[in-house]
């Protein structure tokens, strides 16, 4: 756990500093310090700040502990775009982007509260949030994270939608800065003919979509068996991420909710690339 807690201290700073995000010289706690609380209680406390702000001041990692309150404030103020760059700017990922070439896409619901509580619901009041997750047969409530990751489990690129947004539709707002060559392997409900040739003529990357019965474009049933063994692989990390998420993530606002989620994301991340 030492080690893990220098390491996201190490990694965040370094990032903080490459984004030349200024500060305020007499804050008690810089903002890599801020972003450690959060990393630490999401990948050892089930996301619980107060139990990981406590950890970490009676541990002496931090020595001048800021109040519950005042941290909320503070991890509030961090840019959006930090939590954006933060995995793919974490030692030897990006190194691994260039080289290996393959990446994996999905999608996962991060609901707010079961099925039965939606009416009494005090957060995400919009229909678009409700969404149906079809692997379980269920709807939700909340949110949708979409994940570009390598086939080692090293997450890119991702983002946050509301629970009934086509994951299609999301994935034509990725960045999708990879190296030319590149395959996605994605879900046949990523099919969409138009982005797959614009991809391969901008910057020849190849969109491995799994295809229906009634496509368009069929695949030989070697392509198919190929694609879906290696979409297997995002399950697994999908799998080994959500166990980070506690049953129920407590928030108080819309923002906060996904706030903790990005924590999720971060920590994961630099647990796959710790690891």
């Amino acid at each position: 756990m030492d080690r893990e807690i220098t390491f996201f201290y190490c990694v965040v700073e370094d990032l903080f500093k490459a984004m030349h995000l200024k500060e305020d010289s007499q804050v008690h706690m810089n903002n890599a310090e801020v972003v450690t609380v959060a990393l630490t209680a999401a990948r050892f406390f089930g996301g619980n700040l107060e139990r990981s702000r406590e950890f970490l001041r009676e541990g002496k990692y931090i020595l001048n502990m800021l109040s519950k309150s005042r941290l909320c404030r503070r991890l509030h103020a961090i840019p959006d775009e930090f939590w954006q760059l933060l995995p793919l700017n974490l030692p030897g990922v990006q190194q691994e982007v260039q080289t290996v070439k393959e990446f994996i896409i999905d999608s996962f619901p991060i609901p707010v509260c079961d099925n039965i509580r939606i009416p009494r619901r005090h957060l995400y009041k919009d229909e678009q949030y409700r969404g149906k997750c079809v692997s379980k047969r269920r709807y939700f409530l909340g949110l949708k994270a979409h994940i570009l990751m390598t086939s080692d489990y090293h997450p890119i690129e991702w983002m946050l939608t509301a629970g009934s947004e086509n994951d299609c539709k999301a994935f034509d707002r990725f960045a999708l800065n990879l190296p030319e060559g590149s395959l996605i392997y994605a879900d046949a409900i990523y099919t969409n003919y138009e982005i797959e040739d614009l991809l391969l003529e901008t910057g020849n990357i190849k969109l491995k979509s799994q295809r229906k019965a009634n496509s368009k474009r069929p695949r030989s049933g070697c392509a198919e068996y190929i694609i879906k063994a290696l979409r297997k692989k995002i399950e697994t990390g999908f799998s080994v991420l959500t166990n980070l998420f506690p049953k129920t993530i407590h928030a108080t606002t819309d923002k906060g909710f996904a706030l903790k989620c990005a924590f999720f994301i971060g920590a994961f991340s630099c647990w796959q690339c710790f690891s």
